[in-house]
C-alpha cells in the first residue's frame, strides 16, 4: 500500500471504510485509482483554479498552492513581482493539495483534454504528510519543506438558517444536508473528521461520513472552496465545513450565507498547519527560491492576515 494511502488510513480512523493493497475504495465501495497509476483529471469547470494558463509552458514562476488560498494569491503575488520584477509570468494553480499533490506523482493532470505536466516550483499544503510522501518519492528534501501558515475550521450555513444548524452536532440530523468535503482529494477533510470525532466520536464520524453518504444527505466535494457556497446559495445544501477564511471572504462578497462557530476545543485551530516546500528538477529553482523566502516576510504574513489566515512568522 502507497504511504498516502496508509497516511489516508490512519488520518481517517473509522472502522467502516475499506482499504486494500490496490487502492482506496470509497464509501461505497467503488474503487479509485491510487496516486501514482494515472493522471488524474482536473473537473472541467474548474478553469478558475488554473490561473494564467496560457503560459504554463513559459512560466517564471510556477505554485500549487492549497485551493483555499485563492482569494490572497492576486495581492500576494502582486507585492512578490513589485519586489521581483524579473519574474514576469506566474502560473499558479489553487485546486484542493490532495488532487495537486496526485498531479505531481503522477506527472501531471489531464484538464480538458489538455495534459498539464508542468513541475511546479513550489507546493504548499495543509498536510504535512504530503510532504512526507514527497520527500519518500524524491521529489522535494525534507530539510526543505517548513510551516508557514496556521487556519481553522467553522460552518458555513444560508442567510437565516432554515435548518437550525447551532453545533457540529446538528449535522447528524436526517434531514440536513451537508456539503463534505472529500477526504479522497481534499485535505481539509481530515481535519473535519477530527472535529465530528471530537464532538461525538466515531458514531458521528460513521453518521456523517457513511450512514449519511448513503442516504444523499452527505455530498462530497471535490473543490469545496468553489463547491460548498455555491450549494448553499442554490439551496442544495443546509451547511458544509470550511475554512474560517473562506466565510470572511464570502461575506466580504456579500453572499448570502452566515456562520456557525464550533467553538475553540473544535475548530482544530491548533492542528491545522501549511506547510510549503521547492521541488527537485523544476525549471525555475532560483525565482522559486524567491518566493519561498518572501513567504516568510512580515509583508506576506500580513496579507494573509488581512484575509483571516493566522500567521506563523511573527517578524
Amino acid at each position: 500500500v502507497s504511504t498516502i494511502y496508509r497516511l489516508l488510513l490512519t488520518a481517517y480512523r473509522s472502522p467502516f471504510t475499506v482499504y486494500d493493497l490496490n487502492g482506496f475504495n470509497d464509501f461505497n465501495g467503488e474503487k479509485q485509482m491510487t496516486a501514482e497509476t494515472a493522471h488524474p483529471v482536473i473537473p472541467e469547470e474548474r478553469g478558475d483554479d488554473l490561473h494564467n494558463l496560457e503560459f504554463v509552458d513559459s512560466a517564471d514562476l510556477v505554485l500549487f498552492v492549497a485551493g483555499n488560498q485563492f482569494m490572497v494569491m492576486e495581492e500576494l503575488l502582486g507585492v512578490f513581482q513589485s519586489q521581483n520584477p524579473e519574474i514576469n509570468r506566474i502560473f499558479y494553480e489553487t485546486l484542493p493539495p490532495g488532487l495537486e499533490l496526485k498531479q505531481i506523482l503522477a506527472g501531471g493532470a489531464v484538464f480538458r483534454d489538455q495534459l498539464i505536466d508542468v513541475r511546479p516550483d513550489v507546493y504548499a499544503s495543509v498536510s504535512e504528510a504530503a510532504m512526507k510522501q514527497l520527500e519518500e518519492k524524491n521529489f522535494i528534501s525534507g530539510k526543505d519543506y517548513f510551516l508557514y501558515l496556521h487556519n481553522r475550521i467553522v460552518l458555513m450555513i444560508p442567510e437565516g438558517n432554515l435548518a437550525e444548524i447551532n453545533s457540529v452536532q446538528d449535522l447528524a440530523r436526517s434531514e440536513v444536508r451537508v456539503s463534505q468535503p472529500n477526504p479522497e482529494y481534499e485535505d481539509i477533510a481530515f481535519h473535519i473528521i477530527d472535529m465530528y470525532r471530537d464532538a461525538g466520536g466515531e458514531t458521528l464520524v460513521h453518521r456523517i461520513m457513511e450512514e449519511k453518504r448513503a442516504e444523499g444527505t452527505t455530498m462530497l466535494t471535490t473543490v469545496h472552496h468553489r463547491e460548498t457556497p455555491l450549494r448553499i446559495q442554490k439551496g442544495e445544501a443546509d451547511v458544509g465545513p470550511v475554512w474560517s477564511t473562506e466565510i470572511k471572504h464570502a461575506l466580504h462578497n456579500n453572499l448570502p450565507v452566515d456562520v456557525v462557530e464550533p467553538g475553540e476545543d473544535l475548530d482544530q485551530r491548533k492542528k491545522i498547519n501549511y506547510y510549503i516546500c521547492p521541488l527537485k528538477g523544476s525549471t525555475n529553482q532560483e525565482n522559486g527560491a524567491k518566493f519561498l523566502q518572501f513567504i516568510k516576510s512580515s509583508k506576506a504574513q500580513a496579507i494573509y492576515q488581512k484575509y483571516g489566515f493566522v500567521p506563523h512568522f511573527s517578524n
